[in-house]
């Protein structure tokens, strides 16, 4: 499965939208600086995002971005298929029809859309958090 860098970028973005506190609005500079995406990159993708009703936005000085759904009713395979322009649950794969591989892509289109079509983002945000936890290092000697 090949996903652009904006596909990158959109699913960094709303993992850290899903990180935060719900219903606080976070600036687009913050969360370019802790995902590392330019933030003029950053505005484009949260434009299309915002039109495809997974973020809103708030102006003022207190405004930002936010999820307009809950993290654990947005998949990966949404956002994906979203910014990377797939239509419903086509194959992320194009074989030719004579590909002797024709089969086994399918299978692995399957077996992808079957991981990414089920993993929320409030799942990737426990598991996330779990493993930060898990990890802490210890200076002491």
């Amino acid at each position: 499965m090949n996903i652009s860098v904006k596909g990158e970028y959109a699913l960094h973005a709303i993992f850290d939208l899903a990180l935060q506190k719900p219903g606080q609005p976070i600036k687009i500079a913050d969360i370019a600086r802790r995902q590392k995406i330019p933030q003029k990159f950053l505005e484009l993708i949260l434009s299309g995002l915002k039109q495809a009703g997974f973020v809103e936005s708030r102006r003022g000085a207190e405004g930002g971005y936010l999820l307009a759904r809950s993290p654990d009713a947005i998949t990966i395979g949404e956002v994906v298929r979203h910014v990377e322009g797939i239509k419903g649950k086509k194959s992320i794969h194009k074989p030719h029809a004579s590909d002797p591989f024709l089969d086994t892509w399918r299978r692995v289109d399957e077996a992808t859309s079957n991981v990414i079509d089920r993993t929320t983002f409030a799942e990737l945000v426990r598991n996330w958090r779990e493993r930060q936890t898990k990890y802490v290092p210890n200076w002491e000697i």
